[in-house]
Order: structure tokens, then sequence, then C-alpha cells
């Protein structure tokens, strides 16, 4: 059997850094050979922050340096794939490398809105030697759509059972719920809200570390019922799917209006987000998809245990999994989609689902960068 292998990147709206796979497809299913992954330097991580924060000066010419800064830091995950593997470049189809989305704000200004991420696919190609993949979001949103999220149909193919409807969370920054129902019924996915993005911010302004490890910070406080129910009033939480967000949305900026005037010790405001992080979830869930019994988690948030732990008591009739029980490490399902989103370019098919973005049909997504 030929081997079919595609290497997957994601650097999300965490901001924390890239997780690579390499997948073989030879078999019709996703296999992981690999992962790896790589932390953005300090002085990348600072800019493509401010870069996802509206105003400040010369945005073009240091969105374009640090576009470049991202290529090496991709370039540098897919050569450690390649090296921990044996494999050659030549025996890689294509890289599905996403960029680092700064801002998305689609069907806004002109009913077709924007989506925007930073990159340079050339020079990955360029580095690697390898065909890469790029661009996943705008077709869908030429078509009417949301752009985001494209993960659902990845999710279908990788979670579904035939005898049983399914959701899988992720929770990166922000968190994003697919919906599969039971045999060949229509996939439903969108963004519920903020996911590790507002959890992260705080913890490094108030305990220096980049993230609250297992939870267990936001477990020493007590949910503020003022302040989470501020959160809670925010008018995307009340849409109706297609929805999709972002940090344009669910940024400091956002939770500093929300504490205006309030008098909070840090870890208990720790404990309202990951409230409200779990409640907002678990309330799409039960919205959207009543009849599910079973929830596979992805992304970082699989590895918070106070935030799954509160998934399963805001849920009690479900069963709450990490997705490392279901065949693949949380931290590689995101890669992983990536992968399987750049070998539907490459064959000419479908990466978005209507059902999931709105957009008008089914379209090829992503634009080719040959090595």
């Amino acid at each position: 059997m030929a081997e079919e292998l595609f290497i997957g990147l994601m650097s999300g709206t965490s901001l924390d850094g890239v997780d690579g796979v390499l997948a073989d497809f030879s078999s019709g299913r996703i296999a992981v050979r690999a992962h790896a992954t790589a932390s953005f330097p300090v002085s990348l991580r600072a800019e493509l922050m401010a870069l996802n924060s509206l105003g400040g000066d010369n945005e073009l010419h240091r969105a374009a340096l640090a576009g470049n800064g991202l290529a090496r830091v991709y370039a540098d995950v897919v050569g450690q794939l390649l090296a921990d593997t044996g494999t050659s470049p030549a025996a890689v189809t294509a890289i599905g490398a996403h960029g680092q989305t700064v801002r998305h704000r689609p069907g806004e200004f002109d009913d077709v809105g924007y989506t925007l991420q930073i990159n340079n696919p050339s020079l990955v190609a360029e580095l690697t030697g390898i065909c890469v993949v790029a661009d996943f979001r705008s077709r869908d949103l030429a078509a009417g759509g949301q752009g985001a999220p494209l993960v659902p149909g990845f999710h279908r193919a990788l979670f579904a059972r035939e005898e049983q409807a399914v959701a899988v969370l992720n929770i990166g920054g922000i968190s994003n719920l697919s919906l599969l129902p039971a045999g060949s019924g229509t996939v439903l996915g969108f963004d519920c809200g903020p996911g590790n993005a507002l959890l992260d911010h705080w913890c490094q302004s108030h305990i220096g570390q980049p993230f609250d490890t297992g939870g267990r910070w936001a477990a020493t406080g007590r949910v503020l019922p003022d302040l989470l129910s501020r959160c809670l009033a925010d008018p995307y939480f009340a849409k109706p799917p297609p929805k999709s967000t972002g940090r344009d949305l669910f940024n400091p900026t956002w939770l500093a209006a929300r504490l205006a005037g309030a008098a909070a010790q840090p870890a208990d405001v720790q404990a309202t987000l990951a409230e409200l992080t779990a409640l907002v979830c678990a309330t799409e869930l039960q919205r959207h998809g009543e009849d599910i019994r079973l929830l596979i988690i992805c992304g970082g948030g699989a590895l918070n245990e106070h935030l799954m732990g509160r998934l399963r008591a805001l849920l009690p009739a479900v069963r709450v999994l990490s997705s490392a029980e279901c065949g693949l490490p949380p931290q590689q399902v995101e890669a992983a989609a990536f992968a399987w989103l750049a070998r539907s370019t490459m064959r000419r098919e479908s990466g978005n689902l209507a059902s999931v973005t709105g957009a008008r049909g089914a379209r090829v997504l992503g634009a080719i960068y040959p090595a």
C-alpha cells in the first residue's frame, strides 16, 4: 500500500505556539505517525497578540514580518516531524498551514466581511521543500459562510458513530462544538465562546504563568455570580448558529469592561472565567444536541481537570471523555484536522460543511503553494 502522507500545523487563538502532526492516510483513515510542538519566541508571541488588537502603527509592515517569523516556526516543526520519523520531504504530499488568525469579521461591513490569517506559505514551502496549502477560510466567506469552524467535517470523519450521536468540543483559545448525528444526518457546529483565551490572559497577568495547569488555581477560587451574569449577558451567547468568534470579541478589553468597579480576588475571577467557559459549552450542547450522551473533548482545555470536572457536573446525563480515550490525544486533533483539510484541497474535495458555516454550498478550500 502506497504511503499518503500529509503534515498538519496548528497555531490557534491560545497563541502558545505550534502543534504539528505527520499523518498517514494510506488506509483511507487518518493515522498520526508523529507529533511535534514549538513555542513561539517571546517577541513573536507579543507581536501576534498586538496585531490581534485594533489599532497600532505600521500594521502591514509588522504583519508581514510576523508572517515570516511564523513561517520559520512552522518550518522548524516540520523539520522535527521529518527527523523523528526518518521521512524525506519528497514523501509528504502537502502541509496544511492554517496561519495565525488575527482578525475574524465574517459577514460584517459589506455583507462578506473578512478573515485574516498571518502566514507566509511561500516561505514555508521554500524552507521545507514541501507543497503548502493555506488560506482555508476565505473561500467559505466568499460563499456567504462564517469561515469557521472548519473542523466539524474532520470530527465527523474521526469520531462519528453509526449507532450513536456524538458531540466534539474543542477548547482552545475559543471553544467550538461539533454535533455529529448517528448515521448520515446533518452535522452542526459553531463557536460557543471563550475557551482558554481569557483564562490564560488572567493567569499570565496575576500569577505569571502561561496557563493555569490543570485548573488548580481556578479550583481555589469561588464563582462570582454577578460577574458571571455580566459575562453571560453578551449578545453573542444568545445568537443562533451559524456563528463564529475570536479574540476580536473575547479579549482583555471585553473582560475589563465586565470587571469595571468590581472588587474581586484574582482566584475568584479565574474560577468565574472557568465557569463561564464550561457553562456556555454545556448550555449550547443542551440547546442544540439534547439527544447526545457522549461528549469528546479536545484542545488544551481537555488537560484542565477543573474544567473537565465542571463540564461533567453541568452535564450529568452525558459521558464526557478526553479525545485521548477515543483514539487521538487532545493536542493533536486540530493539527490533524488541517492535514485532513490539506488532503481534501489536493484531492479537489470540499472542506467546508454548509450546514456548519452557513455558506451557499460545499467549496474546495485553500490556496496551493507548490514546493
